[in-house]
């Protein structure tokens, strides 16, 4: 019979058990004004809910995130395909993506705010821009790992290149595809904070900022946890349903998932 404290949920219990009481004890120790107590988060929580703020936070930075992340992932895997597929258009394109993708989205939000404006634009380009190089080097990684013999059993079968890339490449690249737009949704994430503390009035980025005006701790605190669980929450989404429709091609989940 396997002891309680081994079983998968005990686990969890005794987690979050051990983090709560860190929480409390250093709350305890260096007061609310640093650490807010679980209990003042919560309050915390109820006020920004009550008069809705938190919700349309909440929401707005999710709009910006997925639109973001879905036109980047849209435009980076055919380009991630072409690049892979085509010699000379890799021998000129590979040294300038490895150069691009080691500068940070953040960076780039000055020049974003000013070629597309102080709107809705400058976010959701900044949220494609740390989504592109991701996606895009994954995608080139998986399409230059499948195997050779593979193509060429295709081709003397007499398939075309676009057969080829759709019925050979395509799947076998499906894995590296599912991990590098899922790596971008993180990614993503911390994109947006930065570009809606700098350049935003809404949005939880906004709400963590400008919290600290008013001494709120409690708030940051919220806002941190309400982008945790964004973030958690679509991850695993995202997970359950890419095995759900890609798990003949590989794609697996860091989550048992049943079929």
């Amino acid at each position: 019979m396997t002891a309680w404290w081994k079983k998968k949920w005990a686990g969890l219990v005794l987690l979050w058990v051990f983090v709560l009481a860190a929480w409390q004890g250093g709350a305890m120790i260096y007061g609310p004004e640093v650490i807010p107590s679980p209990v003042e988060t919560v309050k915390g929580a109820v006020e920004l809910l009550n008069d809705g703020s938190l919700q349309k936070y909440i929401g707005i930075s999710f709009y910006r995130v997925l639109s973001g992340w879905a036109l980047g992932s849209a435009l980076a895997i055919p380009l991630g395909i072409l690049i892979g597929r085509v010699d000379f258009i890799r021998h000129f394109a590979e040294p300038l993506l490895n150069f691009i993708r080691f500068i940070p989205p953040i960076a780039f939000i000055t020049l974003f705010l000013v070629w597309f404006g102080i709107g809705e634009q400058s976010k959701i380009a900044l949220i494609l821009y740390a989504t592109l190089f991701i996606v895009m080097m994954n995608t080139l990684t998986g399409v230059l790992s499948v195997e050779e013999d593979k193509i060429r059993a295709a081709r003397s079968m007499g398939a075309t290149e676009w057969q080829i890339v759709r019925h050979v490449v395509v799947p076998a690249t499906a894995p590296y595809i599912f991990t590098g737009v899922r790596l971008a949704m993180g990614t993503s994430y911390m994109a947006i904070v930065g570009a809606e503390m700098i350049a935003a009035n809404e949005g939880v980025g906004f709400l963590i900022w400008n919290s600290r005006l008013f001494f709120r701790t409690d708030w940051i605190f919220v806002g941190l946890i309400s982008l945790g669980l964004m973030g958690f929450i679509t991850d695993r989404l995202f997970g359950w349903l890419g095995c759900k429709v890609l798990w003949r091609y590989g794609v697996v989940s860091s989550a048992p998932v049943r079929r």
